[in-house]
C-alpha cells in the first residue's frame, strides 16, 4: 500500500528540511505533499528547491491547517493517507507503528494516541485541554477515545475523501473525528511517542483553538450527515 503524508507547512523554515529529512527515511512507499499556507519567513523558498523530491503546492493566501490538509487531499494518489505537522513534535519513524493494523484489516482508520504506553512530555495547558476535548468527544459520540486532537491519523484515502470537510482551522481534528463516528466508521488507536514543544519551537495553536474545536465537535452531532460512509 502506497502512504500519502500531507505536511501543512506555515512559517517553518526552522524545523522545514529536518521533517522532510525524517519522513523520507520512513522505509515505505509514499508520497511527500506539502502545502504552503502562505509561509512569510522563507519556507517557500525551502520548498522551492525540494519540489524534485516532493510534491508542493503553494497557497496564495493565508487560509488555515484545515484548508492546507484539504488542498493536499485533492492530489493525494496513495491507498493511504495521513497529516504530519511540521514542528517535530511528532515522530515519523512511528507511521511503522499505524500501519500494520490497517494492513492486517483490523481497521480503517488508525489513530495515534499520545496517552496510551509511556508517559509523555506534555505542558501543563494542552495536556488537559486535550483530555477535556476527547471526553467531550466521547461523551457526544459514545465513543471510547484516548485521543481525539492527535495529528497523527491515518486513514483509507477513499473514507477521508468520502466525508465532505469542511473545516478551514485547527478544527480539522474534531470534525473528521465526528463525522467519522457520526458514520459508523471504528477509530483504532495505538501508542506513539510525543515531545511536546513550545511557542519558541513552533508551535501554532493557542488555547483559544479550543473554542472553535468544542463546537465542531457539538454542532457535527445533530447537523444531518453528508459524505459517503464507505
Amino acid at each position: 500500500m502506497k502512504l500519502s503524508i500531507i505536511i501543512p507547512v506555515y512559517n517553518e523554515r526552522r524545523n522545514l528540511l529536518k521533517l522532510i529529512e525524517k519522513v523520507e527515511k520512513v522505509p515505505v512507499e509514499k508520497e511527500i505533499i506539502a502545502v504552503d499556507d502562505y509561509s512569510t519567513d522563507g519556507s517557500r523558498e525551502i520548498l522551492k528547491d525540494l519540489e524534485n523530491r516532493i510534491k508542493v503546492i503553494y497557497h496564495s493566501k493565508n487560509q488555515g491547517k484545515g484548508m492546507a490538509i484539504r488542498s493536499g487531499l485533492k492530489r493525494v494518489k496513495g491507498d493511504l493517507v495521513i497529516v504530519q505537522d511540521a514542528d517535530l513534535e511528532y515522530n515519523p519513524q512511528d507511521y511503522l507503528k499505524l500501519l500494520p493494523p490497517i494492513i492486517e484489516g483490523k481497521a480503517e482508520v488508525i489513530y495515534g494516541s499520545r496517552f496510551l504506553g509511556e508517559p509523555k512530555n506534555f505542558f501543563f495547558l494542552f495536556y488537559w485541554g486535550n483530555r477535556f476535548l476527547t471526553l467531550v468527544t466521547n461523551l457526544l459520540y459514545g465513543s471510547h477515545l484516548t485521543d481525539m486532537e492527535t495529528c497523527y491519523k491515518l486513514f483509507k484515502t477513499r473514507i477521508l475523501k468520502n466525508l465532505n470537510l469542511k473545516a478551514k482551522g485547527f478544527e480539522f481534528e474534531p470534525e473528521v473525528t465526528a463525522k467519522l463516528l457520526r458514520h459508523n466508521i471504528p477509530i483504532y488507536e495505538v501508542p506513539i511517542s510525543y515531545q511536546g514543544r513550545r511557542y519558541s519551537g513552533g508551535k501554532k495553536i493557542t488555547w483559544r483553538d479550543g473554542f472553535p474545536a468544542l463546537w465542531t465537535l457539538i454542532k457535527n452531532r445533530f447537523i444531518p450527515l453528508k459524505g459517503k460512509e464507505r
